[in-house]
C-alpha cells in the first residue's frame, strides 16, 4: 500500500504529547513495517526530520505552509494535501492529529486523543474554539475509520457525534523504553516532578496549592513540572510566586528527550493531577520508570495506573498534599509501587500500537 500521513499539524516542541504520539508511533512502525510505502507531509518548522533514521520506505515531502500560521496551514490541508494524496495515488490517508481534509479520494483513518473541545470549551481561547469544532465534526464524519486512544475518548466520540461506536478503534499508547532503564537506582533527591503542558485543565494550579502545604513540613523539597508553557503560564508564575514557591517551583518548558530522561531519573515521585486527559502518556513513563506515582482519579489514568499509583480527587488540595506526603515520606508505600509501576507500564508498547494502527489502515484501505 501507499500510505499517506498528515503531519502539517506538527510544530516540534509546540504541540506536546501529540509530538511524542506520532515521533513514537513512526519509530515503531518503521521497525514494524518494510513492505508498505509511507508519504509524510510535514511543514517548515518540522521540515525533512520526522521519519526514522534509515527507514528506505519512509518519504518525506516539505509543503511550503508553516503550521504556526493555522489559518495557512488549515487552507493547504483542505486543498493542497488532498490534491498532492490524489497525485501520489494513495491507498490511504493516516491523520494523527485530529483535523481531516473535507475531500479526499482514498479513505481516511484520523486518530482522536480526546475531545477536550467538548467536554471542556472552557478552557479554549475564544477565537480557537470554532475551527475545533469546525473541523474534527467534519474529520468524524468524512474519515472511513477513528482511532481513539482510550475507551474514555471511544465512548466521547459516541456521545457528541452520535457515531456507531464499531466505526471507533480504541489503540492505546505505547511508552518509550528508555524509561524502563532509569530505575536502576532508587531515586533520592528531594523533588517532585510532574510532567505537563501548562494548560488551564491539567490542574497545576491545584498542585501548587497542595505543594504548598506539603512543603511547610519539607522545605527541602522543590517541584519540577517539564512541559509546554501553554496558555496558563502566566497564572502559574503569578501563583507560584503568590504562594511564596518563587524558588521552590520551577517550570522547565519544552525539553529535549535526553534532559527528560535525566529529570525522571532524579525525581523522588511522580504526580500528574489533570482533571481531564484523553491519556495520560506521562503516567505511563513515570510508572516505566519505577517513580512512586500519584495521579487524579480521572478515566482514563487511573484505568491506565492501573492500581499502580496513587489515586486522589483532582478538586481535594488536601488529598493531593496528603498523596505528595506519601509518595516521598512511606517507605513502604513506595517501595510497592516502585516495584508495581514497571509491571503495570509493561503492558503497554509502541510495537503494538504500531501493530493495531496498522491494522486500522489496512482496514480502511479496504473498505
Amino acid at each position: 500500500m501507499r500510505i499517506g500521513i498528515n503531519a502539517l499539524y506538527l510544530i516540534p516542541g509546540g504541540v506536546g504529547g501529540t509530538e511524542i504520539y506520532l515521533r513514537s508511533l513512526l519509530q515503531a512502525l518503521a521497525e514494524l513495517d518494510g513492505e508498505n510505502e509511507y508519504l509524510i507531509w510535514t511543514n517548515r518548522e518540522t521540515g525533512e526530520s520526522l521519519p526514522p533514521a534509515g527507514a528506505r520506505n519512509f518519504k518525506v515531502l516539505v509543503s511550503s505552509v508553516r503550521a504556526r500560521n493555522r489559518p495557512a496551514r488549515i487552507l493547504w490541508e483542505q486543498t493542497g494535501l488532498p490534491l498532492a494524496a490524489a497525485a501520489q495515488k494513495l491507498d490511504v490517508l493516516f491523520n494523527p492529529g485530529f483535523t481531516a481534509p473535507v475531500f479526499c479520494a482514498c479513505p481516511q483513518v484520523t486518530v482522536f486523543h480526546d475531545l477536550q473541545h467538548k467536554r471542556h470549551p472552557e478552557y479554549f481561547r475564544w477565537f480557537d474554539l470554532p475551527f475545533w469544532r469546525a473541523l474534527l465534526f467534519s474529520s468524524v464524519h468524512r474519515s472511513k475509520l477513528l482511532l481513539a486512544v482510550s475507551e474514555a475518548t471511544r465512548e466521547d466520540l459516541h456521545r457528541f457525534y452520535s457515531i456507531p461506536r464499531e466505526k471507533v478503534r480504541v489503540v492505546p499508547h505505547g511508552v518509550d523504553a528508555e524509561f524502563f532503564r532509569l530505575r536502576a537506582e532508587p531515586a533520592a533527591s528531594p523533588y517532585l516532578l510532574a510532567v505537563s503542558t501548562l494548560h488551564p485543565h491539567k490542574n497545576l494550579d491545584g498542585l501548587l496549592t497542595a505543594f504548598r502545604e506539603f512543603s511547610r513540613r519539607h522545605p527541602e523539597y522543590r517541584l519540577v513540572v517539564a512541559g509546554l508553557k501553554g496558555f496558563h503560564t502566566v497564572a502559574l508564575e503569578e501563583l507560584r510566586d503568590a504562594l511564596g514557591l518563587t524558588d521552590a517551583v520551577t517550570f522547565t518548558g519544552w525539553i529535549p528527550r535526553e534532559e527528560l530522561y535525566a529529570l525522571f531519573a532524579g525525581a523522588r515521585a511522580f504526580v500528574y493531577p489533570s482533571r481531564f486527559e484523553g491519556f495520560g502518556m506521562p503516567i505511563l513513563e513515570a510508572l516505566a520508570a519505577g517513580l512512586p506515582t500519584a495521579c487524579a482519579n480521572v478515566e482514563p489514568m487511573a484505568g491506565i495506573a492501573g492500581g499502580a499509583a496513587l489515586l486522589f480527587d483532582p478538586d481535594d488540595a488536601q488529598a493531593l498534599a496528603t498523596c505528595l506526603e506519601t509518595l516521598c515520606c512511606d517507605d513502604a508505600e513506595r517501595e510497592s509501587l516502585r516495584v508495581a509501576g514497571p509491571k503495570q507500564a509493561a503492558e503497554f508498547s509502541w510495537h503494538a500500537a504500531a501493530k493495531a494502527t496498522l491494522a486500522v489502515i489496512k482496514e480502511a484501505a479496504r473498505k
